[in-house]
């Protein structure tokens, strides 16, 4: 049997207890980083989207103080004003969903049978409307348990909300001091920094705020144009609240990106379509139909003197925010799209283009260009008559 060498040579380096203590140590260390971040999440965004309304409102609040006003006055009235219209938004919405359910339980014989009538007239099918009725009021159908089922939900969704109303007034809070106080935040940081850096970051400040104002003009004006265009149409086919709806699509289509022309458009829909399905329908024509004029005749112009981003970066921008924060990160990555767009503007050297179809942009033609022109001649012919 051989023997077993105890000599201290043969015996575990000493730098092994080390790393294996320096292994459990940092481990312990990453998992307690990582508690903290998980818990202080909910405040980072907070604080983003007090940052994005500090610079969405601060040159309002700039030019108020001009005139003569007191800064912590003109914050408190841009706040308050943010409030008032979330608060009337969200009131508004909310009182019409809760009608629409009321109405729908209530008269829910009368709108089964128009449905029905309306499909068989349209679609040449044969259902018999009393046979839906008795499937909706079976109290072990699938309608009932659905609403039994959702009864429990109440106090959850109670919770919710206050919730979410704690959240809008801490971001009110946090709105108030960033812009009451920016001028002495400002000075605070610079105070730190060379005369250059000082150039450098209250330039990057500036154009922060020329941005997300910018955004946020565009969108208010889009969504100005659009919630005027809807209850137009809503109004004259008697929908019911067109005032909610029109406002309810304006502000969705354009402050929530990628999904929110898809939400925006559904519920006037569904209202609608609940009511007649023929207005429905009418509805539906018309949300596709403005969209494409918005999309074509609106939105280049307007977002052309406010913000100049290429669609593909927006898009692009909107899907990498909703992955990192979700729907307050899809809003929040277009402005700051647009910053970074505007500060690596400057950065590297410019050269002149070389001439090549690839790169090569056809000015834009007016109407009058357009019927000046005399016809083109048909394919394959010399233009002689």
């Amino acid at each position: 049997m051989p023997d077993i060498d105890t000599s201290p040579r043969a015996r575990m380096p000493r730098w092994v207890w080390k790393a294996v203590l320096i292994f459990w140590v940092g481990w312990l260390i990453a998992v307690r980083v990582d508690t903290v971040v998980e818990r202080l999440y909910g405040l980072g965004t907070l604080l983003v989207v007090s940052m994005f309304l500090a610079l969405a409102i601060e040159p309002g609040v700039n030019r108020l103080a001009r005139r003569g006003w007191r800064r912590g006055t003109a914050t408190a009235v841009f706040v308050l004003g943010v409030i008032v219209g979330f608060v009337v938004f969200v009131g508004a919405i909310a009182a019409l969903v809760g009608q629409q359910i009321a109405d729908l339980l209530q008269n829910s014989e009368d709108y089964v049978t128009r449905f029905v009538n309306f499909a068989n007239d349209t679609f040449g099918t044969n259902i018999d409307a009393s046979n839906v009725i008795a499937e909706i009021q079976d109290p072990n159908g699938a309608v009932q348990r659905f609403i039994r089922g959702q009864s429990g939900r109440v106090v959850d969704v109670s919770v919710a909300a206050l919730g979410i109303l704690l959240q809008a007034l801490s971001v009110a809070l946090f709105t108030f001091y960033l812009v009451a106080d920016g001028p002495k935040l400002r000075r605070a940081l610079c105070s730190r920094l060379t005369p250059e850096r000082q150039q450098q970051v209250l330039q990057t400040w500036d154009i922060a705020i020329d941005k997300t104002g910018g955004y946020l003009y565009s969108r208010a004006l889009l969504a100005g144009l659009s919630a005027f265009s809807h209850w137009v149409v809503l109004q004259a086919l008697g929908t019911k609240a067109p005032v909610a709806l029109a406002l309810w699509v304006g502000v969705v289509s354009q402050f929530l990106p990628v999904v929110g022309t898809y939400l925006a458009g559904a519920l006037p829909v569904l209202i609608a379509l609940i009511d007649s399905p023929g207005k429905g329908i009418a509805v539906l024509i018309f949300v596709v139909v403005y969209q494409q004029i918005e999309n074509y005749l609106f939105v280049p112009r307007v977002t052309a003197r406010t913000m100049d981003l290429h669609p593909a970066v927006a898009f692009g921008a909107a899907l990498g925010g909703a992955a990192l924060m979700g729907p307050v990160g899809a809003v929040l990555a277009i402005p700051g799209a647009a910053m970074a767009q505007a500060l690596l503007s400057d950065v590297g050297e410019r050269h002149e283009v070389i001439e090549s179809d690839l790169v090569k942009i056809a000015p834009r033609r007016s109407r009058r260009d357009r019927k000046s022109e005399p016809p083109s001649s048909p394919p394959g012919s010399n233009g002689n008559p």
